[in-house]
């Protein structure tokens, strides 16, 4: 009994890796299955029922176009959520995999590496974005792009440093000394060792493409018009807030709770992973 006692504390899951992950955990279910939720099609018009105060028939009330706020911010999730991940997914993997290559060989190769990335950092990530969508042309598929081609110096940047920690310990000497070939020693010693920083800041980084994906679409550079994306909920609101502030505050509220969600999902997983070092 005592030796369960003692057992149970250090098991304990930390708290906002709990609360991060219900609210993730509830995002997910909303983006795929909204219709289960949304009391109206997000999409349908009622000219009857322009800019309705929220009520017990229309719980966020309704827009300027008479379509149910509640409907669309529900469906909207299934755009946002997609937003995180596809935005995200090629940055976080092309970036991890060319950060562990450059750490390892060091050198010149390291040396060019850096002034790629001086270069473009050199500019405002959001001024860059903009500029590629502008060039691209509008649209979600675009701002995926447009931000893959930006954001994979990040994560390059933090599992190169990481690389070059772990290539300097007694393991990886091991490996070398054992004839083990480069390949096997960056991908399968160095790099699940490297990891954890790239993979917590992939969570921080989603929280931060949600809020891309809103500020582009309130732009009209994101998803478009008359697509359920809060960014172009609250732009559809912005002349209404003296009227109708409900159109943009319910959904900008959306936004920071996932974003939260994603934060605190980050940051315990983070202590989880510090913990088991």
């Amino acid at each position: 009994m005592s030796v369960l006692v003692r057992l149970r504390p250090a098991t304990r899951l930390p708290r906002p890796l709990i609360a991060g992950g219900a609210i993730i955990g509830a995002c997910l279910i909303l983006a795929i299955f909204p219709q289960l939720f949304a009391p109206y099609d997000p999409l349908k018009m009622d000219y009857v029922a322009l800019n309705q105060a929220p009520s017990w028939a229309h719980p966020f009330g309704t827009d300027n176009f008479g379509r149910d706020v509640l409907s669309r911010i529900i469906f909207a999730y299934r755009i946002d959520m997609q937003i995180a991940i596809f935005a995200t997914v090629f940055a976080f993997t092309f970036g991890t995999l060319l950060g562990a290559l450059v750490g390892y060989a060091g050198g010149r190769i390291e040396a060019l590496f850096g002034r790629v990335v001086d270069a473009i950092i050199t500019f405002p990530f959001l001024v860059l974005v903009i500029a590629i969508v502008s060039v691209l042309g509008p649209g979600l598929v675009n701002m995926y792009i447009a931000v893959s081609v930006v954001g994979w110096v990040f994560y390059a940047r933090i599992t190169a440093a990481e690389i070059k920690v772990q290539k300097r310990l007694d393991y990886a000497d091991a490996g070398r000394a054992m004839g083990y070939t480069h390949f096997r020693i960056i991908f399968r010693h160095l790099l699940p060792n490297a990891i954890t920083p790239a993979v917590v800041y992939w969570m921080t980084d989603m929280a931060l493409a949600i809020l891309l994906g809103s500020s582009l679409g309130y732009l009209g550079l994101g998803a478009q018009p008359p697509a359920a994306e809060w960014g172009v909920q609250i732009a559809d609101g912005k002349n209404f807030m003296t009227t109708a502030w409900w159109s943009s505050v319910f959904p900008g509220f959306a936004i920071v709770t996932t974003g939260l969600g994603f934060s605190l999902l980050g940051d315990g997983l983070a202590e989880v992973l510090r913990t088991r070092k």
